[in-house]
């Protein structure tokens, strides 16, 4: 493909990107101010808030400062006039990832996969920026530094990876090439990168996948608990649909949430609060629907859903280990206790490394995803929103080096159909004892059986002592 359609592809990703997360907001908007405020509606303020959630759902911190006649209208303590909103609704930055990470995949296939990168990157920074200086509010403000830089990363790091494991996987030419063809040359070492890095994706996506069920599981447990809080809230059919949309832009968080409580460290609700699976401690809950799904009390059994991250690194490292296998670079003479040759690399060095490396990708991962589903939800005690990133990161990692090092680091036995080593030829040939004690297979003699009686021939074998 040419330079210059690569160009104008991933600046049109980058641009369907940004326009697309911005109407995803705009439109349900739209509808609100006109079913919501008719005629009292003031369209000047609508931009700004389109644009601003669309920042504040790619992990950009807004500043609100609520009107003094708000305040007075609604009796709010004067002391929440002023707060920031930090916990963001991971929809919309995910959405902008997995876009990315296509635009990523499709500019190295089409061999230009630095030139779509950067143009998409710099075309997506653009938007960005120009949606910042243009959305200005007297409500909910932000830092125009953080309105451009923290959208594009969400775009720009998910293309560099996308791009960069496509070129590992599948250039024939480049730089990335070139320093492929050149660690795949080592017999131990080559498969490492390409094994701990599709393991390690796995491992990430197990532990999503495992907080994504908890959270369904705890949905339909709660289901009676989230009804009440709906009816709670005296809405009508307009604000059900709003609140349902924003908790629907909040799933991808309340997922992460699941997975620190799967893991251990558990998440929280305010300041002072704890919901983990060794016990809670609760607080004032807000009454945000979809928080009737989070229990009001555990139990000790909820500790065995630990085990879901090591079954989810078994899995893993069972993968990895297979493919050694198959690729033949298991060194399963080392593990029979065999030593490798002078100048060889031990065999296990190779599965130490890919356990290792699978562990850090889940630790890595489960940091991000933490630190970006925890923040401030509001003034007070919601301050302190979500789990911990760094107790979340541990906890995954030993859970997934545990299950990955199960498989990758024990020691294989040789399979019944597997040849036997060149050393052990003819260890294992059966031996044929004579009566008088003598090894007629050790002297290449064949002593023949005697042959069965006619009349035994039809008689069961208890029978023949008794018919002679």
């Amino acid at each position: 493909m040419h330079r210059l359609t690569v160009v104008i592809l991933a600046a049109v990703d980058a641009a369907i990107a940004v326009a697309v997360g911005v109407a995803a907001v705009l439109a349900p908007l739209t509808l609100l101010w006109v079913l919501g405020f008719g005629g009292a509606a003031d369209w000047g303020a609508l931009w700004p808030a389109a644009a601003t959630i669309w920042q504040f759902g790619h992990a950009v911190p807004v500043a609100v400062t609520l009107p003094g006649e708000y305040i007075a209208a609604t009796g709010i303590d004067p002391s929440a006039e002023s707060f920031v909103m930090s916990l963001p609704p991971l929809a919309f930055g995910a959405f902008t990832a997995v876009f990315a990470a296509r635009s990523g995949m499709r500019s190295s296939r089409a061999e230009a996969w630095l030139t779509g990168v950067v143009t998409g990157t710099v075309v997506f920074a653009g938007l960005a920026a120009l949606a910042a200086l243009t959305s200005a509010s007297a409500v909910a403000t932000t830092e125009t530094w953080q309105a451009v830089v923290l959208p594009t990363l969400f775009f720009a790091l998910p293309a560099v990876v996308a791009a960069v494991v496509t070129e590992w996987s599948e250039a024939g030419s480049g730089g990335i090439a070139r320093l492929r063809d050149r660690v795949e040359a080592s017999p131990a070492w080559g498969p490492v990168p390409a094994l701990t890095a599709r393991a390690g994706a796995l491992a990430v996506a197990g532990i999503v996948g495992l907080g994504a069920l908890l959270v369904a599981v705890a949905v339909v447990l709660g289901a009676d608990e989230m009804i009440a809080l709906f009816e709670a809230g005296h809405v009508d059919v307009l604000g059900a649909t709003v609140i349902t949309l924003a908790q629907l832009a909040y799933l991808p968080t309340v997922v992460v949430w699941g997975l620190a409580f799967v893991a251990g460290p558990g998440f929280s609700l305010g300041t002072g609060t704890a919901f983990s699976a060794a016990g809670t401690q609760a607080g004032v809950v807000p009454g945000i629907p979809i928080l009737g799904a989070v229990p009001e009390s555990t139990t000790p059994w909820l500790l065995l859903l630990a085990l879901g991250p090591v079954a989810v690194g078994v899995l893993a490292g069972w993968i990895a280990r297979s493919r050694l296998v198959a690729l033949g670079a298991d060194g399963v003479a080392a593990t029979r206790g065999d030593a490798p040759e002078d100048g060889e690399p031990d065999p296990a060095l190779p599965r130490l490394a890919i356990t290792g490396g699978i562990a850090l990708l889940a630790v890595g991962a489960a940091a991000l995803l933490a630190w970006l589903a925890s923040g401030s939800l509001g003034p007070g005690r919601l301050a302190e929103t979500g789990p911990q990133p760094g107790p979340v990161a541990l906890a995954v990692g030993l859970e997934i080096a545990v299950g990955a090092g199960i498989i990758l680091l024990s020691p294989r036995r040789r399979r019944a159909d597997e040849p036997p080593d060149a050393s052990a030829d003819g260890a294992d040939e059966p031996v044929a004892e004579s009566g008088d004690g003598a090894t007629p297979a050790d002297e290449h003699e064949t002593v023949p059986l005697p042959s069965m009686p006619a009349s035994w021939k039809g008689i069961a074998p208890g029978e023949r002592d008794s018919r002679g």
